[in-house]
């Protein structure tokens, strides 16, 4: 079994795709030019797409990717396995609370696979049996700020509501919801192990340039 990668190598800038941001540039293009500018994960997103054309999405994204970061997909553990199966270089999913349960994620996923979990409550954040023996790796926190690009987010947190967050959590968090460059030191200094970032690169006009100015900010 191969050992899972360590959360710090690869939460510092965080990539959630947006099909409709990207546009007529494709996703994985866009991807391409936010990895070279900096970005250290990719999650596919894509609520609205049926599983074949999620399936090429993910493959794309991997390929645009070439095992420079880790690429995940967001909710979709049977997808994600298709995508194994047919040989993309995909590293697990991100579920959030009325997906399948982490523990039966982790049994389908395998012992290698990233699994994160999106938590903004109390409970949630201190929920026993999704960290146990390493079910979960890490958790998406917020949303931050409000977002359209996840329009049922919980009420924003802020810097003040996320340090409170990760200092009650049990695993590294990662910031997320409207979080622009500006933001980054801040959250950086409230204890977020990475930020996870939409508009800021997939409406970019230069997705390798907003990805620098992140890293920069995070550095």
């Amino acid at each position: 079994m191969m050992v899972r990668r360590d959360p710090a190598t690869y939460l510092p800038l965080y990539l959630v795709t947006d099909t409709r941001l990207c546009g007529d540039r494709g996703t994985a293009a866009v991807v391409a030019e936010a990895v070279a500018g900096g970005v250290t994960c990719v999650q596919v997103r894509d609520k609205d797409a049926p599983a074949r054309d999620l399936l090429a999405l993910l493959t794309s994204v991997a390929e645009a990717a070439a095992g420079r970061v880790p690429v995940l997909l967001n909710d979709r553990v049977d997808v994600y396995l298709a995508a194994r199966a047919a040989g993309a270089a995909v590293d697990g999913v991100h579920i959030g609370q009325s997906d399948l349960p982490p523990q039966l994620v982790r049994r389908l996923a395998g012992g290698d696979a990233i699994i994160g979990l999106s938590a903004a409550s109390t409970a949630e954040l201190r929920e026993p049996a999704g960290f146990a023996a390493g079910t979960v790796d890490y958790l998406g926190v917020g949303a931050n700020h409000p977002t359209s690009t996840k329009p049922d987010h919980p009420r924003p947190l802020g810097v003040a509501g996320f340090a409170a967050a990760a200092a009650a959590a049990p695993l590294p968090c990662v910031a997320i919801g409207g979080i622009s460059a500006a933001d980054v030191p801040g959250l950086k200094a409230a204890g977020a192990a990475g930020v996870a970032v939409v508009s800021a690169i997939c409406a970019a006009a230069d997705p390798a340039a907003a990805a620098r100015e992140l890293a920069a900010q995070w550095s």
